[in-house]
């Protein structure tokens, strides 16, 4: 079964929020000023309208907190994202102009994930925040817990021990990591091959 989908639109002073694409494809077309949008929920769908129907905002997570990602397909290499969750950086240091940076080194997308989460648990615990979201379940369910096969790189293995004791220390203070779906991650690079 299709996953359900809102459809936002704007035209002028009027917007809305509908079900289905046909619904808001007939209200939008022929409108050279329509602007329209689909999202995963009705609260997306809702902040994108809130914040001026603005196309360069990639996602609308409703939820404070955390957000990271790793991509591949800039074709440089891997890249680390971590915003809030209005999609701005929190990272400090060698960003790019999309706000990420590029891991040197010949790394794996997966090691990027890792890292990303590392560094959005450095920013929660150093804030205060209290919840990190990340669109990679290998990350959260298993890597982040200390669980990896036996054949994983000896420099992935010890990044995920960092992680492990840094998540422990996070979620021993109230934190929790939570799943967000890449097309709703504000810090989403956009890009994910292997």
């Amino acid at each position: 079964m299709a996953k359900k989908k809102y459809y936002a639109y704007k035209i002028g002073n009027e917007e809305g929020i509908l079900e289905t694409w046909d619904e808001c494809k007939r209200i939008v077309s022929g409108k050279n000023n329509a602007k329209y949008k689909s999202f995963e929920s009705k609260d997306q769908a809702e902040r994108w309208l809130q914040m001026g129907a603005d196309y360069s905002l990639k996602n609308t997570a409703v939820d404070d907190g955390i957000y990271f990602d790793a991509g591949t397909g800039s074709g440089m290499g891997v890249e680390v994202s971590v915003t809030d969750k209005n999609g701005k950086t929190l990272l400090k240091n060698g960003v790019n102009e999309r706000g990420s940076f590029l891991i040197k080194g010949n790394v794996t997308n997966n090691f990027g994930e890792l890292l990303a989460c590392k560094l959005a648990l450095e920013i929660a615990l150093d804030k205060g925040c209290k919840n990190i979201f990340g669109d990679s379940k290998l990350i959260l369910e298993y890597w982040s817990k200390g669980y990896l096969k036996k054949d994983i790189p000896e420099e992935t293995r010890k990044l995920a021990e960092e992680v492990k004791q840094l998540r422990y220390t996070f979620e021993k203070s109230g934190g929790k990591m939570k799943y967000i779906s890449g097309g709703s991650n504000p810090a989403d690079l956009g890009f994910h091959q292997n």
